[in-house]
């Protein structure tokens, strides 16, 4: 094999692993926004579970002296 040969193999191959960066990064990213979108709603379905159970709970507050 000739270095010219050699050098555009290379060249490929770094090309090629730098775009599979790029998609793993993408997708570590979209993997990131799906898990707070999960947080956050499992801490909405738990507000809303523990207001079903006792809805009044902290509603009323009586200051009398």
């Amino acid at each position: 094999m000739d270095i010219a040969a050699i050098s555009s193999m290379l060249s490929q191959s770094n090309v090629q692993q730098q775009a599979g960066i790029s998609v793993l990064k993408m997708a570590m990213g979209v993997a990131a926004s799906n898990g707070n979108s999960l947080v956050s709603m499992l801490s909405e379905a738990t507000k809303s579970m523990e207001l079903s159970v006792q809805p009044n709970l902290g509603a009323n507050i009586d200051i009398q002296a």
